[in-house]
């Protein structure tokens, strides 16, 4: 490999945030290294999902969702993974990237798309204050091996991961276990955050856990706006799919193009809902300091009586009926005759008057003739008309500040996946493909796939960027730091001849023999940076030497012998 391709392909081992913003391939590649795991084929097996068997695909998204919701936590610990600084990243990437360019896109080297993050200073909001403006959190990816790791952790009871680790995850779940096609699947992702669209019946939108159907997207309530957040404020920087990527930055796109043009148009009308009374409630439950000029008016034995919208949203907050939708009705028979009045309330807009404008009208807030006529139906009651008016077609229509179609759309070889596939026939199409379709390629990397993968992208992650392991060891000898690893368990979070990284091990405080001789070898390298290091691994275990010789016990029966240099050449031999 040159350097530029060694840098891809060691990105595909420790999956950071900032290596997949370089290269957007990886994305794509985290998703494949998670279908080609055993983990989520087992989640098949389980009675939840067994006895959906023949159900519609939504039926099973909506049992993943509470699967997922249920067994996985939402994790941006900035202990986790550790710290690297600007200086440096910007440094590795600079034949790719050009650091002004980077601080435009990236939150935090500057990129300013999300003034809430902003407003409530983004170093503060993750924990960064404690730290020179220089530090920032190394976040990596992590595969679902690592996601279910989190359960030997201290401190955590289920499985977890950021979010793009769920985003990851919610792909190959919905495709293994759902049967949803890989092709109806776009991954978004943008400054801080990773979610992904779902082509089915309206649309629908993975949030970290959650997923999030059109009309969830649009009920006013707080999780719904957050939800809505990034979409809203940030720029799209990536747009991943099994035919390729866009990226904001990057002349060629591989993605398809009428595949690309497809997803704008759905995801458009995902984002726009039609000005009815039930979204009209939507937007007054999200804002709050506008109930108070709505009321509600019901037949009482023939008469007219009358209701503060407040009153009843209230209500509705402790009910299981909503306001304005089919159980409206049964709402209402829930308020205190008290609450009601005999007579209209002034100053305040009637309810049913507003829906028989609403169904009789139809105005298009995306057109001035729209908001004009809105307006001035509102205007007797409303005295800042007009900036009300503005604020509920923003809450009607999210436009996506998705990279544009204005790009070099290069042929590429798309990854198709049949839903019907076993996981041995997928491994088998992927290694078919690898040598013509690079996305395929580095999944064997993420997925740590040792028997087939070159060693050295492996090995240069783990001595280059796994400082929680040298963070941990601080404070201890090299003797201490080899008592210690021979007290952890000597099982691997991967299995087969798959490896994990020095911080896994670290993290989780398991790993097999030669896991654990890496992270040795990282700490020497911090330690004692003048000393050669040599690690030999057979059937018979590994030997690590060093300042010493140090022997550990493997069950991986990988036999090959690495050799680091003082200056960081790494020698493989079989």
């Amino acid at each position: 490999m040159n350097p530029q391709q060694l840098e891809k392909y060691t990105s595909a081992i420790t999956l950071s945030d900032m290596e997949i913003f370089v290269f957007p391939e990886l994305m794509f590649s985290l998703v494949l290294a998670d279908i080609m795991s055993p983990a989520i084929w087992q989640w098949r097996e389980l009675d939840c999902f067994k006895k959906l068997e023949g159900k519609s695909s939504y039926r099973k998204l909506m049992r993943l969702r509470q699967f997922i919701m249920d067994e996985f936590d939402f994790n941006l610990d900035l202990e986790t993974w550790g710290l690297t600084n600007k200086d440096k990243e910007i440094k590795r990437f600079a034949d790719f990237i050009p650091p002004e360019v980077i601080a435009e896109s990236n939150a935090l080297f500057g990129y300013h798309g999300d003034s809430y993050y902003f407003d409530v200073d983004i170093r503060k909001h993750f924990g960064l204050d404690k730290y020179n403006s220089d530090i920032i959190p190394y976040w990596k990816t992590e595969t679902v091996e690592a996601m279910n790791a989190f359960r030997l952790k201290d401190g955590y009871k289920t499985a977890a991961g950021e979010c793009v680790s769920l985003a990851a995850l919610y792909v190959a779940a919905a495709f293994i276990v759902c049967e949803i096609p890989l092709e109806d699947i776009y991954m978004i992702l943008t400054p801080l955050h990773s979610q992904n669209f779902i082509d089915t019946q309206d649309g629908m939108l993975s949030n970290n856990r959650r997923l999030v159907t059109k009309t969830m997207w649009f009920n006013g309530t707080a999780i719904s706006n957050k939800a809505q957040r990034a979409l809203r404020n940030e720029n799209i920087t990536i747009v991943a799919h099994p035919s390729g990527y866009v990226h904001c930055l990057y002349k060629d796109a591989t993605i398809d193009k009428q595949l690309y043009k497809q997803f704008t148009q759905k995801l458009g009308l995902y984002l726009s809902a039609e000005l009815t009374l039930e979204v009209f409630a939507s937007f007054l439950r999200s804002r709050m300091e506008y109930q108070k000029l709505f009321q509600l008016c019901r037949n009482c034995h023939g008469q007219p009586n009358f209701l503060r919208a407040e009153s009843l949203f209230h209500y509705e907050h402790g009910s299981d009926y909503k306001i304005a939708c089919k159980t409206h009705d049964k709402l209402l028979a829930e308020v205190s005759d008290e609450d009601f009045t005999p007579y209209e309330l002034p100053g305040r807009v009637r309810c049913d008057r507003l829906e028989d404008f609403l169904q009789k009208q139809k105005p298009d807030l995306s057109r001035p003739a729209g908001k004009t006529a809105l307006r001035n139906f509102l205007e007797p009651a409303i005295a800042d008309a007009q900036k009300f008016v503005d604020e509920l077609a923003d809450f009607v229509h999210i436009e996506p500040k998705l990279p544009s179609l204005d790009k070099n759309f290069v042929s590429a070889e798309p990854i198709k996946i049949p839903s019907d596939y076993t996981r041995e026939q997928i491994i088998d199409y992927l290694r078919q493909i690898r040598q013509s379709n690079t996305t395929a390629d580095l999944a064997f990397y993420a997925y740590r796939d040792m028997e087939s993968c070159d060693w050295e992208p492996f090995i240069k992650a783990a001595v280059e960027r796994n400082p929680v392991s040298i963070q941990m060891t601080e404070s201890m000898s090299l003797e201490q730091v080899f008592d210690w690893l021979n007290k952890m368990n000597n099982d691997s979070i991967y299995d087969g001849n798959r490896l994990a990284q020095p911080d896994e091990v670290a993290n989780y405080k398991t790993g097999d023999g030669l896991e654990k001789a890496f992270l040795l070898a990282n700490v020497i390298r911090q330690k004692s940076p003048a000393q050669n290091i040599e690690i030999v691994s057979d059937e018979n275990g590994v030997v690590l030497k060093g300042p010493n010789q140090y022997r550990f016990v493997s069950a991986k029966g990988l036999q090959k012998q690495v050799s680091i240099s003082t200056d960081g050449t790494i020698t493989i031999k079989d």
